[in-house]
């Protein structure tokens, strides 16, 4: 969601009830709002974190609105000072948050699955962060979905061995819907298999 998207959101949702999921700017005043328009889940990231830190209170807040089921956390991260740190505000601020098995264990209670961009090389199509996605497969104990990078099906079966046939996979620019050059029907039926 964003500015002057709300109501291709709502049409979209009013044609897919019950299939897609919404993020941007989601908190616990408007979080079921989207729900009751036909989101299947939504997703938060920004809300969640203050002064580049977690707040546990605003987890719990979230998730007992919404329910844990309907709940998407968004853990987008950039690679800095050895460690994977969660980046917010449309991946500027990048927090003191890391992910490791224990931070991304807390948060697998209050949420049904885990949405993670891999910011250094999101909307690039230059190839995916393979060393994420199996750290991806190892620590998360609930579904998880990796984007970022993808240019072709390698990349997709990339993310399948590295993610130990565990960590999902999202498309974005690379989509030949989006001017990319990955067919849309190809990856549809890759995602399939």
């Amino acid at each position: 969601l964003g500015p002057g998207n709300e109501e291709a959101a709502r049409e979209a949702l009013g044609c897919h009830p019950g299939n897609l999921q919404v993020g941007g700017g989601i908190n616990p005043d408007n979080a079921v709002v989207w729900l009751d328009a036909g989101a299947d889940k939504v997703i938060v990231t920004s809300y969640l974190f203050s002064d580049g830190a977690l707040d546990m209170e605003k987890v719990r807040r979230i998730s007992e609105a919404v329910g844990r089921d309907r709940l998407v956390i968004d853990l987008s991260c950039v690679w800095a000072d050895d460690a994977y740190h969660v980046a917010t505000n449309r991946w500027q601020t990048i927090c003191e948050y890391t992910l490791d098995a224990e931070s991304i264990g807390c948060l697998a209670d209050y949420c049904a699955e885990f949405l993670v961009h891999a910011v250094g090389v999101e909307g690039k199509q230059g190839g995916i962060d393979a060393r994420l996605v199996s750290l991806l497969a190892d620590w998360s104990p609930i579904p998880v979905t990796y984007a970022g990078g993808i240019r072709n099906l390698d990349d997709i079966d990339e993310i399948r061995r590295a993610g130990k046939e565990q960590v999902d996979f999202t498309v974005g620019s690379a989509l030949d819907i989006f001017g990319g050059p990955l067919s849309y029907t190809d990856v549809c039926l890759c995602a399939r298999e």
